[in-house]
């Protein structure tokens, strides 16, 4: 079946990058001259690691919204800071989510290049569906990689006010195309998200991309995909 439309997963699918530290340097940085100095590098450094797994349990706890970014700084990092501290954090949250987003060694997948010409030639439309804490990063690394253009919509749950496996997700990016989620392909990279969500939204054909977090997921218990790819490279096989 030729899809009316093929939706990807952002992290893992379009794009990847080495493993980077949850609160890089230059993060630590930023956040001690929001707060002029009122927190040491190292007592953010350590708010910020200990945050971002707290963050990741909340959202392996399959909850169907999501939070705001004011509200994952509030209640992961900055609760027991100083009050001058937290408030000066407050009004730099859109900058600083941006900043935590941003991966500087990420590049598009072998093959992501190649699949969405071929897709950009048929004439069949893209969507980005992905969860994130700042969905501008995403938006900035697929323009500065030149492909940000070719989609038709990007769908990200910071500004969705939900995320996946929440099936809102896959039908926002379908509603803003105009096409039947049953006639659609969506690409992801983990069964408990990408594939639940497939599923739950009733996607014509649920394909899994390999990656790194695919091989760190147990997968009992998660439905199958209908397909199994390695890269771009086998979504054109299957184009």
């Amino acid at each position: 079946m030729t899809p009316d439309a093929v939706l990807f997963d952002f992290g893992g699918v379009l794009a990847d990058s080495p493993p980077q530290r949850a609160a890089p340097p230059e993060l630590v940085l930023r956040v001690f001259n929001v707060i002029k100095s009122a927190l040491t590098p190292g007592e953010i450094q350590r708010s910020l690691t200990a945050g971002a797994e707290a963050y990741a349990r909340w959202r392996d706890e399959d909850w169907p919204d999501e939070l705001s970014q004011a509200e994952v700084w509030e209640r992961f990092v900055i609760g027991d800071w100083p009050p001058e501290a937290q408030a000066r954090v407050r009004t730099a949250v859109p900058r600083l989510s941006y900043d935590w987003a941003w991966r500087d060694g990420w590049q598009l997948r072998p093959g992501i290049p190649e699949a969405l010409a071929a897709l950009t030639e048929r004439g069949i439309p893209m969507a980005v569906v992905s969860n994130t804490l700042a969905g501008a990063a995403h938006r900035d690394f697929l323009d500065k990689s030149g492909v940000g253009r070719l989609f038709a919509a990007q769908i990200y749950s910071d500004e969705a006010g939900v995320r996946k496996p929440n099936p809102q997700m896959i039908w926002n990016a379908t509603d803003t195309l105009g096409v039947s989620p049953a006639n659609c392909w969506f690409i992801g990279d983990s069964r408990r998200r990408d594939v639940l969500c497939a599923r739950r939204a009733d996607i014509g054909r649920a394909i899994l991309m390999i990656s790194g977090r695919t091989a760190r997921e147990d997968p009992t218990g998660w439905p199958e995909p209908d397909t199994e790819i390695q890269d771009g490279f086998g979504l054109l096989t299957l184009l």
